[in-house]
């Protein structure tokens, strides 16, 4: 089992799920974040005001998926997340010790199917 983590555009979030749809990945986690990387400490003028775009909103996601999809899974957020500027986001993958689905009492991959 890998736990995929994607954080991406918010603008780019529609995107991403219907790419991971498309390769057979039908369930994430998602949460609404705020950070800053190259773009820290800029601010825009709108009309005479001064806005603070340091902090900018992300979606992070999170997909546990069998070893069969993780290809599939960065593929597909990388294609739809993509917008070729600084700031499309990052994807970082890692080992899952044990999953284990509470209502069934299934582990591994069949916690996650079931």
């Amino acid at each position: 089992m890998k736990k995929i983590q994607a954080i991406v555009r918010a603008s780019k979030f529609d995107e991403v799920v219907e790419a991971l749809a498309q390769s057979d990945i039908h369930f994430l986690t998602f949460y609404e974040v705020k950070g800053y990387g190259h773009q820290k400490g800029e601010s825009r003028s709108y009309r005479g005001t001064v806005y603070d775009v340091g902090y900018i909103a992300r979606i992070k996601l999170e997909i546990l998926v069998s070893e069969d999809f993780v290809g599939a899974a960065i593929k597909a957020i990388e294609s739809a997340a993509k917008t070729g500027e600084k700031g499309d986001g990052l994807i970082y993958v890692s080992d899952i010790e044990k999953t284990v689905n509470i209502r069934t009492g299934s582990t591994g991959s069949a916690a996650i199917n079931s």
